[in-house]
């Protein structure tokens, strides 16, 4: 019986006609992931086989690199017996099908024109600090260059040789990350003669994630300075950024990135290449800054990433229904939860994810967070149930250390849930402390300042 010749304009037929390699050459010519769903849509057989040979999974990694380290990609529900995957059009309910699917949505969430904020969450550690602690790391976190009088700012040790780098390392907010641009501001020494700027030549950025196990890992304190932690072998860098010049000006200078990147694993590494200015008391050069911002947002939770692998692979985990949740669903499980989902939630509980909690109660307000269209501050549904929970914390020192609540969280919550919830916040020890003022422009210089 001879075979029928496929109907002019039924796409299904395209297939037939052009044969699998030659459309998968068509089909790859696809750059945008957008045309690759819509064309998967076509018919059952383009589905299966846009399905079938990755080309989504393809695009998006051409897009975002970073993607690469992804071996896998799987879909947690909230239900123990989820549905069968839908299949629209298209047929498969498999693994490729379910990749498909994944991708599609984190594409969708990459190019989202959601705000950005500031991601960095805590201080893992510094190359090197002139006189720790009182020029750590910790203080490129202030928003201002003076705290209760005193300069805040970083400052490397002292170099007789100009080209020797420093580093300074922060966890982001997620594991997994867009970032936008990386902020910085050299500190300017107005107590020494001259006023001179202690910046850098120029700055590269590297993004990754650390390969100790996530329990052992550790951050700056005020009585370690974690030089064992930021050891590079302790770290695999999945983006580099090319270097950009630094000016010697004291101001918070912006370096966008050529395309927004991917920071897999939450870890951002600033590079600091070249020193330019000499201390005149020692005649060496240094690198101060005092302030420092990631800018980007997190994907988390409806997109987490488990990295169990030394060597940098990593699987994609997207959770749909997270979209929605509330705090308190974030942060209890229930009885009729998957197990496979309250192990991702439990991970985004872990202190790195504690913060986008935060910043998601601070969205749920007024487009800025300080006041609403009426210039009243706005209303939190949830903001009493989170400060309970941190609240409990504080009794926990280990975490609270971790949490660094005196620090990155004020940002986030002092001009709004602090303001309303300010009465819970009793404890001299706790919360209470940070709501100081700390932009005070007076005073003169403190005693122990290594450079008056």
């Amino acid at each position: 019986m001879a075979m029928s010749k496929p109907q002019q304009g039924d796409p299904a037929g395209f297939l037939d006609l052009v044969g699998p390699d030659l459309s998968a050459c068509v089909f790859a010519r696809l750059q945008d992931p957008a045309d690759l769903a819509r064309a998967a849509t076509v018919s059952r057989p383009w589905r299966r086989f846009v399905e079938g040979n990755g080309f989504l999974k393809k695009v998006c990694v051409r897009k975002f690199p970073e993607l690469a380290v992804l071996t896998a990609a799987v879909e947690v529900r909230r239900s123990p017996d989820p549905a069968p995957a839908p299949g629209p059009i298209g047929g498969g309910g498999g693994a490729e099908a379910n990749e498909h699917r994944i991708y599609s949505h984190l594409y969708g969430a990459l190019v989202a024109a959601s705000p950005p904020v500031v991601c960095i969450l805590h201080c893992v550690g510094a190359s090197s600090t002139d006189n720790f602690p009182d020029e750590t790391i910790d203080n490129t976190l202030e928003p201002q260059d003076r705290v209760n009088n005193r300069f805040s700012y970083w400052s490397s040790a002292g170099q007789d040789d100009p080209d020797v780098p420093e580093t300074l390392t922060y966890r982001l907010v997620s594991d997994i990350c867009v970032v936008d641009e990386i902020r910085i501001q050299p500190f300017k020494a107005f107590f020494q003669i001259g006023h001179p700027i202690y910046s850098s030549k120029m700055v590269r950025f590297r993004m990754g994630h650390c390969k100790l196990p996530r329990p052992s890992e550790s951050f700056i304190t005020d009585d370690d300075d974690n030089q064992a932690v930021i050891a590079d072998e302790n770290y695999i860098w999945t983006y580099t950024s090319p270097e950009f010049l630094m000016l010697q000006e004291n101001k918070l200078q912006t370096f966008k990135l050529p395309h927004p990147a991917l920071c897999i694993g939450g870890v951002v590494k600033i590079e600091l290449l070249g020193r330019v200015q000499k201390q005149a008391t020692d005649d060496r050069y240094y690198i101060c800054v005092c302030h420092a911002q990631v800018v980007g947002r997190s994907l988390s939770p409806v997109f987490m990433v488990d990295i169990n692998d030394s060597a940098g692979y990593s699987i994609l985990k997207h959770l749909p229904e997270a979209k929605n949740l509330s705090v308190e669903e974030v942060m209890q499980d229930s009885a009729s939860d998957s197990q496979e989902w309250k192990d991702a939630l439990a991970s985004y509980r872990e202190t790195g994810h504690l913060a986008t909690a935060l910043m998601n109660v601070l969205h749920e307000g007024a487009a800025h967070p300080a006041q609403d269209a009426q210039g009243d501050a706005p209303h939190f549904p949830h903001g009493a149930a989170l400060l309970q929970e941190i609240q409990a914390m504080q009794g926990d020192a280990n975490l609270m250390q971790q949490l660094q609540v005196d620090a990155q969280l004020l940002y986030l919550l002092q001009d709004g849930v602090l303001q309303l919830q300010d009465d819970v916040l009793q404890d001299e020890d706790g919360l209470q402390a940070m709501d100081e003022d700390d932009d005070a422009d007076g005073g003169g210089v403190s005693d122990n300042d290594p450079f008056a």
